[in-house]
Parts: C-alpha cells; sequence; structure tokens
C-alpha cells in the first residue's frame, strides 16, 4: 500500500486540524502517513503569498474557519491561537531531529495541543520543554541538538524537496507525484492513495 506523505509546519494554523487526526486516520485506513516538517514559512515568503499576519479580514476568517470544522474531529481549540509562532523555526527544527530519532509525531502532537488548546506558543517556553519532557525527552539534550549544523543542513532539504515537488503551503500531502493540499484534501489524498 502507498504512503502518503504529510508536509507540514509547526507554525501553520490549519495544519492543527491534521495534526490531531491523523493519527486516527492511519489506524482507520491502514495506510501509512510519513510526517515531513518543512519551512512552509520561507516558500511563502518567496511566492510573497503571506496569508494571514498581516490581512485582518482573512485571519478572523481562518479562525472562524477552524472553529467551525474542529468539532467534527472532536477537538476544542481556545482561539485565536497565539500567532504567529516567535520561534517558528525552532519548532520545526526540534520536528526534524524528531524524525530522525522517531518522534516527530508525538512532538508535533503535544506541541499543537498545548499551541491551540492552552495558549502555549509552540516553540517557546514553556510548550517546548513541557512537551519535550510529556514525550519522554530531555529538552537539554533535544535544544542544542536541534540547533546543529546538521539539522539546519537537514531543514534545509526537506524545504528544498518540498520546494521541488511544488509544495506551497501546509498542510499538504503527496502521494507519488500527486499533491494535495489542505487539511480539507486528506480525504482526496487517501481516496488516491487507495485506488
Amino acid at each position: 500500500m502507498p504512503e502518503i506523505t504529510f508536509w507540514y509546519a509547526i507554525g501553520s494554523t490549519y495544519s492543527y486540524l491534521t495534526v490531531m487526526r491523523l493519527s486516527d486516520v492511519a489506524q482507520t485506513t491502514g495506510l501509512t502517513f510519513h510526517w515531513q516538517p518543512f519551512n512552509v514559512r520561507a516558500i511563502m515568503i518567496e511566492q510573497d503569498n503571506i496569508p494571514f499576519a498581516r490581512k485582518p479580514a482573512r485571519a478572523a476568517h481562518m479562525w472562524r474557519d477552524i472553529e467551525r470544522r474542529a468539532p467534527r474531529y472532536g477537538l476544542s481549540p481556545k482561539l485565536p491561537a497565539p500567532y504567529p509562532l516567535e520561534a517558528f523555526d525552532l519548532a520545526n527544527q526540534v520536528a526534524i531531529l524528531g524524525v530522525r530519532e522517531g518522534w516527530a509525531r508525538d512532538y508535533t502532537i503535544a506541541t499543537y495541543q498545548r499551541w491551540f488548546e492552552q495558549g502555549q506558543p509552540a516553540g517557546s517556553e514553556p510548550n517546548l520543554s513541557d512537551t519535550l519532557r510529556a514525550i519522554g525527552q530531555d529538552p537539554d539534550r533535544v535544544l542544542p541538538l536541534a540547533q546543529t549544523d546538521d539539522i539546519l543542513a537537514a531543514y534545509d532539504k526537506a524545504t528544498d524537496d518540498a520546494r521541488a515537488r511544488g509544495i506551497f503551503g501546509a498542510p499538504s500531502f503527496t502521494v507519488g507525484e500527486e499533491l494535495f493540499w489542505g487539511d480539507d484534501r486528506l480525504e482526496d489524498a487517501i481516496d488516491w492513495a487507495l485506488k
């Protein structure tokens, strides 16, 4: 059965909806999802496509849209969540390290829970250290490693890979060469994978 790559950036608001339900979706469908963080902010800046931070009407709609959709997945976010994130890159560098070590999914879920349900910005304290401890990782070990040249290079490579696939936003899903953008396209990606 094909794998679906879940391209996300901690900092993407709509990714909350995917992050919080993807484990259940994987179990229900039997599909494997590869969680791949990348720097969506860099790609969006290159494309002059910053949708919410400086556009109050779009931002208000985005928060209302998430609020409307969250109950269908059993989610109860406290909105608006802090946004944009000051420590966007650090949050994602930790996730890159987590991919390498096998705990990215757990870290990402716990990070989004604290961000959207407790109002603690991802990548900043206390979210960062509390999340790492909650998933059995030592912040004193993880945080220096997440800021090494090796992890920075892996973060850049993931972003280059996303760019090469034509990815322009998060969340996105790829099945082979097919790209599906947005939480509301997850089911389309699943349908494609199951063809």
